[in-house]
């Protein structure tokens, strides 16, 4: 009876495990369409700020993990946040990973990315989603993703350019400013930087 109902389970479960995309393919899907909305809107191409921030919280927040990629840029510091300040951190280093993002595609003229497609075992869980940025008259540039899945399906955790992690490239100013003021300082620091953002 028991391996009849396992059976049954895994025959339902499969269809869900089949129609999850790839990490490759959300990567690419979302870069997609993000190009495609800036070619036909002026006001993405002009940089207007509303116009950005609506389409980066529509097609490309959704597919962040914010809460591992703050906890990352903490590093040994996340422990001694309590769960209050550890939601009021991912709530403003999301500010600030929105407002760089939001700055890129203000900048975009005509580039693209390069998606390479991901060799990956059936039991994967943790990838990196490697990419070639490619500007006209200039060389490319490796913008690689680091992916995790999550109930939820593949998330992005880290951006890594050049080599260089993004989270890990905040984690000693971080550190800094907590070994100074605390995690309510760095709170403070984070809510000032993303300030003018919320005007």
């Amino acid at each position: 009876m028991t391996k009849i109902l396992r059976s049954l389970l895994l025959l339902i479960a499969l269809p869900a495990i089949a129609a999850e995309p790839p990490p490759d393919e959300v990567v690419r899907k979302v870069t997609e369409e993000v190009m495609q909305a800036v070619q036909k809107s002026d006001a993405l191409k002009a940089g207007e700020r509303a116009a950005v921030l609506a389409l980066v919280q529509e097609k490309v927040l959704p597919h962040i993990d914010f809460r591992t990629a703050t906890r990352i840029a903490l590093g040994r510091d996340w422990k001694l946040a309590t769960p209050a300040q550890r939601d009021q951190l991912v709530q403003e280093f999301q500010g600030m990973l929105l407002r760089i993002y939001s700055n890129s595609i203000g900048g975009y003229r005509g580039q693209k990315l390069e998606v390479q497609r991901v060799n990956m075992a059936p039991g994967d869980t943790d990838v990196t989603v490697r990419n070639r940025y490619l500007q006209p008259g200039k060389a490319p540039v490796s913008v690689d993703y680091a992916m995790h899945r999550t109930p939820e399906g593949w998330k992005i955790y880290d951006v890594i350019v050049e080599g260089v992690s993004l989270a890990l490239t905040y984690r000693s100013e971080f550190s800094a400013v907590v070994r100074q003021s605390g995690i309510d300082g760095l709170l403070k620091r984070l809510a000032e930087k993303n300030q003018p953002a919320r005007r």
